[in-house]
């Protein structure tokens, strides 16, 4: 099946208040793992592809890329192609000849005046390349390289009426808001403010997305959808589960060296919680 463009996908869901489920992927088996587990489920999906994944494969963005491709073209539902957390101009650049539908291009470290001015430039840029832009307005803490943020504290929540204006003036296509969840999250306790979801739901005419949402329980992000999120970023739970699947295997054959042996178990857990998320985000 032909890439599907991401926006395509996020604005139907969007208009049905349901939610896509965005899958961020390190390496090939997370791929597979992904699609596998949409097709399980027979719901689209996304696959994104982030700045630090791309910094991981020695700064690398095509072979990840292709891999990606090559794997939503082999499935059975609609699959479309995301760059993630975008920090680098030069990175942004290479999106959409790297086969990419939309990117979300990441200056929420910056100050309010500076965070708009970059990303209404990143936003001209993609949108005359024929990328779907997403941004983010607020901290969503826990992102490498960044200080420890209470996702609670004062401040770190997305302002309706800033966001308003910020989505107005940068010309984004969704945005990421802060509403209390947190990257990297390896229990899922994160306290989602749903009120402020609502408000935020109607001041803005884009849709939302919610990162961070491996930390967040399965009926805090049902609320969620309900309460207008579109897209949902899901990276640390599937590396959750690759890692404990190696983890159990080793255990149980310490003298393992056949990677594939490992692998495959690994895959196959990340394919059983791919398919358990899309399940309660009920886009299945």
């Amino acid at each position: 099946m032909p890439l599907v463009p991401t926006g395509e996908l996020i604005t139907r869901a969007a208009a049905a208040r349901t939610a896509v489920a965005a899958f961020n992927i390190i390496t090939l088996e997370h791929a597979e793992a992904v699609v596998a587990g949409a097709e399980a489920a027979g719901a689209p999906v996304v696959l994104q592809v982030s700045e630090n994944a791309v910094r991981f494969r020695l700064g690398r963005l095509r072979p990840l890329a292709r891999a990606a491709a090559e794997a939503a073209r082999s499935a059975a539902v609609p699959v479309a192609l995301h760059l993630d957390h975008v920090q680098s101009d030069e990175l942004l650049r290479q999106a959409a000849d790297a086969g990419f539908g939309s990117v979300m291009y990441d200056a929420s470290r910056l100050p309010y005046a500076e965070n708009l001015a970059a990303t209404r430039a990143a936003a001209d840029y993609a949108h005359a390349q024929g990328l779907w832009i997403e941004a983010e307005l607020g901290e969503i803490g826990g992102k490498a390289g960044r200080p420890a943020l209470d996702a609670h504290a004062p401040g770190a929540r997305t302002d309706p009426a800033e966001a308003h204006a910020f989505v107005r003036d940068a010309r984004v296509d969704a945005l990421a808001v802060a509403i209390g969840s947190a990257h990297a999250m390896t229990t899922r306790t994160a306290t989602l403010d749903h009120d402020l979801l609502k408000r935020l739901a109607t001041a803005l005419g884009v849709p939302l997305v919610l990162h961070g949402s491996s930390g967040v329980a399965d009926g805090e992000l049902g609320r969620a959808v309900v309460g207008g999120i579109a897209k949902v970023n899901v990276g640390t739970a599937l590396n959750l589960a690759m890692t404990a699947a190696i983890r159990d295997h080793l255990a149980v054959h310490p003298d393992a060296v056949d990677p594939r042996r490992y692998l495959a178990a690994a895959r196959e857990a990340m394919t059983g919680e791919v398919a358990r998320i899309i399940a309660v985000l009920g886009t299945a």
